[in-house]
């Protein structure tokens, strides 16, 4: 629901302060040479004028808002060379100069390679994973926090540094992209119910990461340490919403730069919800429903995610711009693969659009996943790039697969049986892949950070090996999360932080150490081996990433998919029943061919396709020849 309002001032001379510009810095030889520079300071506002006599660079306006201590200066760079810039600020006669660093870019945007379906993105959480040597327990000038790994909904210590020392990790595992939950500043204190901000989702400054993470240098180091092992950096990013602890809380730029701000005022700088406080209905529906209620719509993208996340408003340009400048700044500062975009139809879909062609003119061969967290695939092909069933055109390249998720974890308590359970609930959503208009920049997944965990609170490798063996063959891009393939578990019943549990041997004092083989249980170790061979064996086969697919209606309680590329075929064969069942192979010709002989890529064995065969309960066959 867009309300921008206009703004003008009274000036007054003031003395000129700047404490603060974001971005920190910038780069020259963008496509587009625009540049918003937010300033901060002590009634900045009240500068007359701001020049710059530095060659190729133009202030071409200066923009008041409602606050006094904030003032927008658009410029363009399109002559400018990289270098030192100096800022001209004219107070009415007291006069500042500030410096402003020009970078030059190490490759041109078209040169920046996204992630694709060639890829197996590893979800984890920083706090979560690993701890490095030279962690701080406490870091001086952050609000109380407490680091204690007993209590689930605390912050438990995980850095960068740890993440980096276990790069060779994901090497032996066979993933090639990492998106790590959000690394930026969450300055929110510990609440009086024992939860913390570890998990990300609440940015107070989006220009630094969180200093107990480490620094934007140790992020750049991790980025360049992970490139040269051929592994991917996607970032998780907030556009919806930020911390209650972020500066424009306290003092708001202009009245329009959140979503209900009247909350903000009634609050005193507290997050306790009063009367006029609006809290998302958490409902997606409306922002594509063609019979939405004006009521419905604005509870969806104009409420609150929660009380201690402010709406940010999207429909204003100054907050967008600022936004969109934001995700450039880390694309070209860290070097970042990726973004994948928390919350994404819950923020303005036109702002949002606009972002993401702005990305994509400036890198053709970028990539960002939004979070479309609806379990209709046709919900979820709307917000795809080019999709001819929305009005306008998101230019959003993947989106997530909800409808993937949800039928598979509800199959995995079935019998597949010859209509609708079980493993027909796969197949009867793969049919609606003809509503994308790119069913292979799809992400699918089984578990993530904010679900259940796969194997809920048991140990069913049989079934987590099936949901596997899907996921990896099938047209999609991949996600695993973190632990899945040395069996962690756990439930949200109680609190999130139960699929958020510590991965083992990632902290000093652990007993127990899943980065090795030595370390891992049997059971850990034989699914981790098992995971390494599947992903390995999918690294660089095109037959995966290109292939056709074709797949078979549930027969007998079997589930059949084929990939067919330039003669090669993979073939993945589920029996989706906990009793024994006979393969008719004759039933499977078109795909099967006049082969004789197959190769079970997942154990080596040889199987004869002259004949039916036999598959154990729930038992995972991929065949490649």
């Amino acid at each position: 629901m867009c309300l921008f309002l206009g703004v003008t001032m009274m000036m007054k001379a003031a003395k000129v302060t700047v404490d603060r510009i974001d971005p920190t810095d910038w780069y020259v030889g963008m496509k587009n040479p625009q540049l918003q520079l937010m300033v901060y300071g002590k009634d900045i506002a009240s500068v007359q004028e701001v020049t710059t006599d530095y060659p190729g660079a133009v202030v071409d306006s200066i923009v008041r808002l409602d606050s006094p201590n904030y003032l927008l200066v658009y410029m363009n760079l399109k002559g400018a060379k990289a270098g030192t810039m100096k800022l001209k600020f004219d107070g009415g006669g007291k006069k500042s100069e500030v410096n402003y660093t020009l970078k030059e870019r190490e490759m041109a945007g078209s040169k920046r390679m996204g992630f694709t379906n060639a890829d197996v993105l590893y979800m984890l959480m920083p706090d979560r994973f690993a701890q490095g040597a030279h962690h701080q327990k406490q870091v001086k000038g952050m609000n109380t926090y407490k680091e204690d790994r007993t209590q689930p909904s605390l912050r438990h210590g995980g850095d960068l540094e740890g993440i980096r020392e276990h790069l060779d990790y994901f090497k032996e595992l066979g993933v090639t992209a990492l998106w790590f939950t959000p690394v930026l500043e969450n300055n929110s204190p510990d609440n009086a119910n024992g939860f913390s901000t570890y998990h990300g989702y609440a940015t107070t400054d989006y220009y630094r990461v969180d200093p107990r993470f480490g620094t934007n240098e140790d992020y750049r180091q991790l980025a360049d340490a992970a490139h040269q092992k051929g592994l991917k950096i996607v970032m998780d990013m907030i556009f919806n919403h930020c911390g209650f602890e972020h500066p424009w809380v306290a003092d708001m730029p202009s009245k329009d730069w959140f979503n209900t701000p009247e909350w903000l005022k009634e609050s005193k700088g507290t997050s306790t919800p009063t009367k006029s406080y609006l809290q998302t209905s958490y409902k997606l529906t409306p922002v594509k429903d063609p019979y939405a209620s004006k009521i419905d719509l604005k509870e969806t993208v104009d409420g609150w995610f929660v009380p201690t996340m402010p709406d940010l408003n999207q429909c204003n340009p100054h907050v967008m711009t600022y936004l969109i400048q934001n995700s450039i700044w880390w694309i070209e500062t860290v070097g970042i693969d990726g973004i994948r975009m928390d919350t994404y139809p819950y923020a303005d879909a036109k702002g949002m659009a606009r972002w993401m062609k702005t990305l994509d003119e400036e890198y053709p061969n970028f990539n960002t996943v939004g979070e479309t967290w609806v379990t209709e695939p046709a919900y979820t092909a709307a917000w795809q790039k080019d999709s001819k069933l929305s009005a306008d055109n998101s230019y959003l390249k993947t989106v997530m697969d909800f409808s993937f998720f949800d039928k598979l974890n509800q199959a995995k308590h079935e019998e597949t049986d010859a209509w609708w359970n079980g493993l027909n609930r796969i197949y009867n959503s793969f049919v609606y892949d003809y509503l994308y208009p790119n069913p292979s920049s799809v992400m699918a997944f089984i578990d993530n950070h904010d679900t259940d965990r796969y194997l809920g609170n048991g140990q069913d490798s049989l079934s987590l090996k099936q949901a596997l063996a899907l996921l990896l063959t099938v047209n999609r891009i991949p996600q695993l999360y973190y632990g899945t393939e040395i069996l962690m578990n756990g439930t949200k019943e109680v609190t999130d932080g139960n699929v958020r549990k510590d991965f083992p041997g990632g902290f000093p004092g652990d007993g127990h150490n899943a980065f090795t083989k030595e370390g891992r249980t049997k059971a850990e170790q034989q699914m981790f081996q098992w995971t390494s061979r599947l992903l390995h064996w999918r690294l660089g086969n095109e037959v995966i990433t290109k292939g056709k697919q074709i797949q078979f209606i549930p027969y007998e309680g079997i589930y059949v998919i084929a990939r067919q590329y330039q003669g090669r075929t993979a073939l993945t064969i589920l029996n989706g029943t906990s009793k024994p069942v006979v393969m008719q192979v004759k039933r499977y010709a078109e795909v099967i061919g006049d082969t004789q002989r197959a190769k079970d890529i997942l154990t080596g064995r040889y199987y004869d396709l002259s004949k039916d065969f036999e598959l154990r309960p729930r038992q995972s066959l991929i065949f490649e020849y």
